[in-house]
């Protein structure tokens, strides 16, 4: 059985990701462990923790559904903000074969100007498939729109 370290934040619910959780589930058994960083949700020049956890919570809660639904073997976690670190973090705890990082379109993607799929493949001794998400499609368009509905409502409570 092979076991995959997936760290994605925004992506983690994508068309992309859950295509790719089929293909390798085709392919033979598998298990998912996915991280969510928790990310800093900036709004304005302000930003706090635990707006960050909540947010990374409930997308971790989205996927573990969203995957749950496809009978897949899944666990998951948040993680420390810094993507990196939140990976050297689940590697620490557990042995995974790949890392599957899942990220937004080039031009969008932080991560991505940050460089995060070579300064994982630095840090890292497994393999790392970069899964870039091809661009907004309007489904996942919506989902991040709902997602920062729930973050706001959640803020404001």
């Amino acid at each position: 059985m092979r076991n995959y370290l997936v760290i994605a934040n925004q992506t983690v619910v994508s068309d992309t990701v859950v295509e790719k959780v089929r293909d390798l589930m085709e392919v033979g058994q598998s298990r998912f462990h996915i991280v969510v960083p928790a990310t800093r949700v900036q709004e304005g020049l302000t930003w706090t923790e635990g707006a960050a956890q909540a947010l990374a919570r409930r997308r971790l809660e989205l996927a573990m559904v969203r995957f749950g639904q496809m009978q897949v073997h899944v666990t998951g976690a948040v993680g420390d903000e810094n993507p990196v670190l939140a990976a050297l973090d689940a590697v620490r705890e557990r042995q995974f074969d790949e890392l599957l990082l899942c990220t937004l379109p080039s031009g969008v993607s932080g991560w991505l100007k940050q460089d995060l799929p070579a300064r994982l493949r630095r840090r890292i001794s497994i393999p790392v498939t970069h899964l870039p998400i091809p661009r907004l499609a309007p489904v996942e368009r919506m989902r991040r729109l709902e997602l920062l509905r729930d973050e706001r409502q959640e803020g404001a409570a």
